[in-house]
C-alpha cells in the first residue's frame, strides 16, 4: 500500500491536465480511451453521452454521500482503498480493468481521489484521464504527458508492506 505523505498534498492539488467548467467543454478526441474517476465527473460525462472505458468512483462527492447514481453498460468491480492512500487492490484492479478491453465501473470502499495516478500511469499512452477539481470542474490529462510527471509522485509516496514496515518508493 503507498501512502501520500504531508509534503506532496499541496503539489496534488494542482491539475495535471487543462482544466474545463465541465466534460462537455472538454475537448476530447473522438474514439479516445476516457478513464473518469470521481462521481460528479463520472455523471457529467455519462450526461454529455460519453461512456467511459473506466470510471471510478466512491459514491461521494467532497466527502458526503452522492446523490449520484452512475449507472452505463459496464462490469462492475469493488475494492477497498482508504483516504490518503493507493492499495495494492486498487492498482492491480486498475490494471486489469484497463487490459480487458471491456467497459469498468470500480466502486471502491473509501476514497478514490488518488486513482488518478494509477490510472495515467496504467492508461494507454493515447487515453484521456478526467477528475474533477473540486469547485472549478474538469480536469482532462493526456496519458502520454503525464506518465512520467505521475511516476515521480508516486515513488514520493510511502510503501506500507503487508508486515507493516515504512518505505519510501
Amino acid at each position: 500500500m503507498l501512502i501520500l505523505p504531508k509534503k506532496l498534498r499541496k503539489k496534488l492539488k494542482e491539475p495535471f491536465g487543462r482544466l474545463y467548467p465541465s466534460p462537455k467543454e472538454a475537448l476530447i478526441p473522438e474514439g479516445a480511451f476516457i478513464i473518469s474517476v470521481g462521481d460528479v465527473t463520472t455523471h457529467r460525462l455519462l450526461q454529455t453521452g460519453l461512456k467511459p472505458h473506466l470510471a471510478i468512483i466512491d459514491n461521494r462527492v467532497q466527502r458526503k454521500t452522492s446523490k449520484y447514481k452512475i449507472r452505463y453498460d459496464a462490469k462492475i468491480l469493488k475494492c477497498e482503498n482508504p483516504p490518503g492512500t493507493i492499495t495494492d487492490e486498487l492498482w492491480t484492479i486498475i490494471k486489469e480493468a484497463i487490459k480487458s478491453g471491456d467497459n469498468h465501473l470500480i466502486i471502491v470502499d473509501g476514497e478514490e481521489d488518488l486513482a488518478v495516478l494509477p490510472s495515467i500511469i496504467l492508461a494507454p499512452t493515447d487515453a484521456i484521464i478526467l477528475y474533477g477539481q473540486p469547485n472549478e470542474g474538469v480536469v482532462l490529462v493526456k496519458a502520454e504527458k503525464m506518465k512520467q510527471k505521475a511516476e515521480n509522485l508516486i515513488r514520493e509516496f510511502k510503501e506500507v508492506k503487508a508486515d507493516g514496515d515504512q518505505n519510501n518508493r
